[in-house]
């Protein structure tokens, strides 16, 4: 082969056209987003801890309790309700965690570290894909409810503030559980300490009782509970009374969430593991 040919095979297999332009960090997140739906869409089975989980808490807690607690499951319904739906929806902030842990195991995120792209993207893309998760457990919860005879009296306009709280709560939530998918060895051991935490936390709260029931040193750790004081908020938004306090603390313990362990995430995701 004549040293012309290989010149002529060179230049052919360089591209004359300029390069792409770099994706923009919103559109990278996106396409992970994107990702994480179609994973869901290939095992379907991963949609019960938000479809059948949430369904069998509100009945079950509803039937159970209700005459025991408040004289009828259909009073007992208005004030569980708000605290099942914070209750399963934090239960359920460990999956991208769990989910990434994985990844990592197999290599996917080395390969992802080494793109040209908006480091964050892989993990916020994941984060916002459990968005639609969680509005998917909303829905559920709330949907049920209303056919099993629930009526907030804060109207549609406070079902959906509270419904809120509750996606901005757990979005931050998953912030604390992605940065100990990054540090946790197995995927497994991620969703244990997920629930040695989450477990206490939600049930050891308003949820399903008031506080003033329980002994003195019971009561003092709900009060401080932060679960305790999102279920508060929600139930203040969905039945139309005052929760400024608690709504604040709310806004207050997310951003502190993500300020903290944001940070954090990205910190481990860059290092070299």
């Amino acid at each position: 082969m004549s040293t012309a040919t290989v010149h002529a095979g060179d230049a052919l297999a360089l591209s004359s056209h300029t390069r792409p332009a770099r994706p923009a960090g919103a559109t990278t997140a996106l396409a992970f987003a994107w990702r994480a739906v179609l994973r869901i869409k290939h095992v379907p089975d991963q949609l019960s801890d938000v479809t059948v989980f949430p369904l069998m808490m509100l009945v079950m807690f509803t039937y159970l309790f209700g005459g025991a607690l408040a004289g009828s499951t259909a009073d007992y319904l208005q004030t569980v309700l708000p605290g099942i739906l914070v209750l399963t929806l934090t239960m359920t902030t460990q999956s991208t965690a769990v989910a990434l842990n994985a990844d990592i195991a197999k290599g996917v995120f080395d390969r992802f570290r080494s793109l040209p792209i908006w480091q964050p993207a892989p993990l916020v893309g994941a984060l916002l894909a459990d968005l639609a998760r969680y509005a998917i457990a909303a829905a559920v919860i709330v949907g049920s409810g209303v056919l099993l005879g629930f009526r907030p009296d804060g109207g549609i306009v406070g079902l959906l503030a509270g419904v809120g709280v509750v996606l901005a709560f757990a979005w931050s939530l998953s912030w604390v559980w992605t940065s100990l998918g990054l540090l946790a060895r197995t995927p497994e051991s991620v969703m244990f300490l997920a629930i040695l935490v989450t477990f206490p936390l939600t049930f050891v709260s308003n949820v399903f009782i008031d506080p003033a029931t329980l002994p003195g040193w019971l009561e003092a750790f709900v009060d401080v509970n932060p679960i305790t004081h999102v279920v508060s908020a929600v139930r203040g938004l969905m039945h139309g009374a005052p929760v400024a306090a608690e709504l604040g603390w709310v806004l207050l313990t997310c951003a502190v969430l993500v300020a903290v362990f944001g940070p954090l995430t990205m910190r481990l995701y860059r290092r070299e593991r």
